[in-house]
């Protein structure tokens, strides 16, 4: 199902704690613990009610798994999903599955679940990708039991100097009839949309939104950083005897505007989140 051009894991995984941190800063605002699970299970019923059932809980756009096989320690009565469009990246998180962890290859604008049938959706980094996203989140909460919890994560530096000269550059000759569309991204929702959006469909709503100020290690850290993210459609877009040429015009001037100091390299990177629960 995959509509995107392929992931590289290996690529995406540098930086990992990084770029796990704000998966664990947004998994931590579920208000869900193991001592409230069997009044969830009751209060929910269903194929996972009652007392000592197992949560469900999914994690859409589960990458190559590394965070995702976290939430099983943050709830060890729960049974994980994983759901990727990325075969290769679903290909990746294979090693880690085991009788609580399941990986298979979705695509989120065609996922569904039985209504009233996941205590917990995580989607983390991946929503940004999807230009109809605020159209996805009614099926996501009807797929919640009651008191069950909804938690997004997106990427908000669109406008960062990262973006910006790649959207740029990407539009210049000889590069523009290859690669200009494939540098363009919708506006994402700010904090207040979700809030909007989910509080229509019944849900209470925390949303926020933060700047990380990452220090990044290795030489043109920031280039290495979004080769994995935000580059990767634009290079896969161009052909091979252009793609690493742009690669060194894009990685000058990223080494411009985010200088390398003894320390490392600094990344702002603002990132939004939002935590939903369904109240009935």
């Amino acid at each position: 199902m995959r509509t995107s051009p392929v992931w590289n894991p290996q690529q995406y995984g540098k930086y990992a704690d990084e770029r796990g941190r704000p998966f664990a800063d947004l998994v931590a605002r579920v208000q869900l613990g193991n001592a409230g699970e069997a009044a969830l299970g009751q209060m929910s019923g269903g194929a996972s009610g009652g007392r000592g059932a197992a949560l469900v809980v999914f994690d859409l756009g589960c990458g190559p798994g590394n965070l995702t096989a976290t939430l099983l320690d943050r709830w060890p009565a729960a049974v994980v999903h994983g759901v990727d469009s990325s075969a290769e990246m679903i290909e990746a998180a294979q090693p880690l599955a085991s009788d609580r962890l399941t990986f298979e290859v979705g695509d989120l604008r065609e996922w569904t679940a039985p209504p009233e049938s996941i205590d917990v959706i995580v989607t983390n980094a991946t929503l940004q990708w999807i230009p109809e996203q605020l159209d996805l989140l009614p099926g996501f909460v009807r797929a919640l039991k009651p008191g069950g919890w909804l938690a997004i994560q997106i990427p908000g530096n669109g406008n960062a100097p990262s973006h910006a000269i790649l959207r740029e550059l990407a539009g210049t000759d000889p590069y523009a009839q290859y690669a200009a569309g494939s540098s363009l991204r919708a506006d994402v929702p700010g904090p207040a949309e979700y809030v909007a959006a989910l509080s229509a469909e019944g849900c209470s709503v925390d949303a926020w939104e933060t700047t990380y100020s990452h220090i990044l290690q290795g030489d043109n850290a920031v280039l290495e950083w979004v080769k994995g993210t935000g580059a990767r459609p634009v290079l896969q877009s161009l052909p091979d005897d252009l793609r690493a040429r742009f690669e060194t015009e894009y990685g000058a001037r990223l080494a411009e505007a985010y200088p390398q100091r003894s320390f490392g390299t600094v990344l702002p990177f603002r990132r939004i989140f939002a935590v939903a629960r369904k109240e009935s």
